[in-house]
């Protein structure tokens, strides 16, 4: 008797310890989907890396959450930019080359890894954050390969065990990669065919097509149209000297400053790489390099924040060029080519002759 009654205590004791492990998972499963449908109803690149690094935080009450993307052609950081958000702003997401050097585990991260906190291997993830005993490392999975992982710290040493269940992590990473994919594709629709993702101005591509319009109405009024080049003075030592995202950082500043200076009817491109284009229609060689010396003037005034810690101060060259399309011009093409030409070539001269200074055109 007193054997059966042991078994039966034993009993009621295993399914009590069932059913509260059945409602934790319970609760588990609805802050996962809650938490889910507020990563798909992000609206913006930014306010969802914002939800996975916070909300997550809060939801599951970790002590800490950090996100590791795999970004080498940094598409993910200048879609940030262009949006308005400075990539550097958010300090929990890893923007990586490759996923091996952050932590060890990341290299063949195929599953959720979980496991002790070890400071060698672990720091980099979390390095704002003490005392952690526990981990969890979940991949972003999309197309057989992970292309981050969500990583998340407890100071509780039993919050993740290699003995405790991984359906829910796996989920949670697979929807996560699913929503970093689609807010990046938005982002990059808003900004495609006549944008450039990281100014926010038009493109080449653009520029060239109202090029011919512009040039079309100052025919049939009998009037000039005018073009500048710009060009950052020394911008290749930007990037070798402070990377990619300092160069990106001056670059959307210059034309934040250039935009400040141009009238609403004039166009501005980025034309390529560093150099810039502004049309400007009703305008003669005069008055354009008028506005080319205030542009010259006001990038040259005040120095850039390259990065949170380093400013340095900048100039450009500029190249200025006009034309009247008479009423014998048939093919505006070449003329739009010709005007775009001159500019350039003015341009180069500027550099040639030390830069920092505006040139007009001879054509």
């Amino acid at each position: 008797m007193d054997d059966l009654m042991r078994e039966n205590e034993e009993l009621k004791k295993r399914v009590a310890e069932m059913t509260a492990e059945a409602a934790n998972n319970e609760s588990i499963l609805k802050r996962t989907q809650a938490r889910e449908l507020t990563l798909l109803r992000a609206d913006s690149l930014a306010q969802l890396l914002r939800a996975m690094v916070d909300g997550l935080r809060e939801s599951y009450a970790l002590d800490a959450v950090s996100v590791v993307l795999l970004d080498p052609q940094h598409e993910v950081r200048h879609l940030l930019l262009a949006g308005g958000d400075r990539p550097d702003e958010f300090k929990q997401i890893f923007f990586v080359d490759s996923l091996i050097g952050l932590a060890p585990q990341l290299a063949v991260l195929h599953k959720p890894w979980l496991g002790p906190f070890v400071g060698a291997d672990h720091h980099l993830l979390f390095p704002d954050t003490t005392n952690l005993k526990s981990a969890a490392l979940v991949p972003l999975p999309r197309k057989d390969r992970a292309t981050g992982a969500l990583c998340f710290g407890s100071r509780d040493p039993s919050r993740f065990t290699r003995h405790h269940g991984t359906e829910f992590l796996a989920h949670l990473g697979a929807v996560a990669a699913v929503c970093i994919e689609n807010a990046v594709n938005r982002a990059r629709l808003l900004r495609a065919g006549i944008t450039d993702f990281l100014t926010g101005w038009h493109n080449r591509r653009y520029l060239q097509q109202r090029l011919k319009e512009e040039l079309a109405r100052a025919q049939r009024r009998a009037g000039s149209i005018a073009c500048l080049m710009i060009d950052i003075d020394r911008f290749k030592s930007i990037n070798d000297g402070y990377g990619h995202l300092a160069g990106d950082n001056a670059l959307k500043e210059i034309a934040h400053r250039v935009e400040s200076q141009i009238r609403s009817m004039d166009t501005a491109a980025r034309f390529g790489g560093d150099e810039l284009a502004i049309l400007l229609p009703e305008a003669g060689a005069a008055e354009a390099a008028h506005l080319a010396e205030r542009i010259r003037e006001v990038i040259a005034a005040m120095p850039f924040s390259l990065t949170a810690q380093i400013d340095r101060s900048l100039t450009v060259s500029v190249g200025v060029a006009a034309v009247a399309p008479g009423r014998h011009e048939t093919d505006l093409k070449a003329v739009a080519d010709r005007l775009l030409a001159d500019a350039d070539a003015a341009l180069y001269r500027a550099k040639a002759l030390g830069r920092n200074r505006v040139q007009v055109g001879t054509g």
